[in-house]
């Protein structure tokens, strides 16, 4: 992950080349799993199939690097609107005239090797997207994201388990409290100074929050299973209108990939059937779930403002943090990502990668849904395009926060942002709760 003051031209052609194998390790290890056969289905019609996102991958680098940043020709504009995820929903692209994968992978052989011819010749400084090497950066994430969204499309899948990891760390030191107190006062939420932070991360703004609890790890698996014993999917009391219409019309009785055996219950997991481990954090459910959930519990979901200030508020300096344990890049010590472990693990884990406030697996694990609608911060500037955050603001869709284990350490930081809709459930989504610490007055 780029350090921010790394500013020597040598040693960020190093750092961007390293990422730049490492995502497409990870894409090697995501597309070379399977056969062809099933680099070409497409899995569910939430999610395209392997082989478009493969090439999309070597398109998208295509387009920023070899073309807006090299000035070179296009190498192949005929397929360029195959690959324009605004062209075509993923539900069509299964019928489109997409690469076969061996011309996909040698496509995006092609790009990559160009692309590294590139980075080797550039200054990486003297226009905006050179400078700190950010449209290299944005093409890392890129990669990576869709490597995310690979492996959710690989929890899809119907057949036998194809991916394997270790397991996560257990949980160490006994006992946490079941919340921390954040205290009132001001912060700085987003960022002007992280070099390949994305145009919603910014700019910092100052914002001011009265006090709050907050959970100290994201809600279990356990905690979760007595909301459904209590017949929490039952009582609409607990659900928004739009949230009851949903569940009713899903037909929505557990978290995804949840099935009752009995007196147990089990869950799939990248082709493998387990029983569902009550200490890790609840994975898979939507946005109206979570919200139903808070309600049960007697608290509600953290604002999007409550969950960064929770993550990266120094109280004793009064800076932001990059992470809730410092500056530092992540570490295997810190957080659970980088699909190192292919599960959450289990909540109270990663000491090392506590907040100052005492929370833990902020970062990593699961994504957490929060309460907030995904706009732009005061005084947004989109870039350097409209569509990679700008079209999707509005109440349509809920902002995430925090990372899971499916991320990327270079596409996960204490101002990331992610966004969808409340009805999603096959993102690595999962969540924590917050309260008022005194209670609010006025309408």
């Amino acid at each position: 992950m780029l350090n921010a003051d790394r500013t020597d031209p040598a040693v960020l052609r190093e750092q961007i080349a390293t990422e730049l194998l490492a995502a497409r390790e990870r894409t090697a290890l995501l597309t070379g799993a399977v056969d062809d056969a099933e680099l070409v289905a497409q899995h569910s019609p939430l999610m395209s199939p392997l082989v478009w996102d493969l090439a999309h991958i070597g398109n998208q680098e295509e387009l920023w690097l070899l073309r807006n940043v090299g000035g070179r020709d296009p190498m192949h504009p005929e397929i360029d609107p195959l690959y324009d995820a605004f062209e075509h929903p993923r539900a069509e692209r299964p019928r489109l005239p997409l690469l076969p994968p061996a011309e996909a992978r040698a496509y995006a052989h092609e790009v990559r090797g160009r692309v590294l011819d590139l980075l080797a010749a550039s200054p990486l400084e003297g226009a905006p997207l050179l400078d700190a090497g950010f449209a290299f950066g944005m093409i890392v994430q890129h990669e990576q994201q869709h490597d995310e969204t690979m492996l959710a499309t690989h929890q899809l899948r119907s057949g036998p388990a194809v991916l394997d990891a270790p397991p996560p760390p257990a949980a160490t030191g006994g006992p946490l409290p079941v919340e921390v107190l954040v205290p009132a006062g001001p912060f700085t939420m987003g960022t002007d100074t992280e070099p390949w932070a994305l145009d919603n991360e910014r700019p910092a703004h100052r914002v001011e929050l009265p006090a709050f609890w907050l959970d100290t790890a994201p809600v279990s698996n356990g905690s979760y299973l007595r909301f459904l014993a209590d017949g929490g999917y039952d009582d609409p009391r607990w659900w928004t209108p739009a949230g009851w219409a949903h569940r009713m019309s899903a037909g929505l009785e557990a978290p995804l990939f949840w099935q009752r055996d009995g007196g147990q219950w089990l869950r799939r997991r990248f082709g493998r059937v387990e029983p569902v481990p009550e200490d890790e954090p609840v994975l898979h459910v939507s946005w109206y779930e979570a919200d139903a959930y808070a309600r049960w519990a007697g608290r509600r979901l953290p604002t999007e403002a409550e969950w960064e200030k929770a993550a990266r508020h120094d109280p004793v300096s009064g800076r932001s943090r990059r992470f809730p344990w410092g500056d530092a890049a992540p570490g295997p010590e810190h957080a659970n990502l980088g699909q190192r472990h292919l599960r959450p693990a289990p909540v109270g884990a990663y000491p090392e990668g506590e907040s100052p406030y005492g929370a833990r697996q902020l970062i990593g694990d699961v994504w957490e849904w929060t309460s907030s609608d995904f706009t732009g911060y005061p005084g947004f500037t989109a870039w350097p395009y409209r569509e990679y955050s700008e079209v999707f603001f509005g109440p349509e869709y809920k902002v995430l926060r925090g990372g899971s284990f499916a991320v990327a350490p270079v596409a996960c930081r204490g101002t990331f942002r992610n966004w969808d809709y409340p009805v999603r459930r096959q993102i690595f989504a999962g969540f924590r709760t917050a309260r008022d610490a005194e209670p609010r007055t006025g309408g």
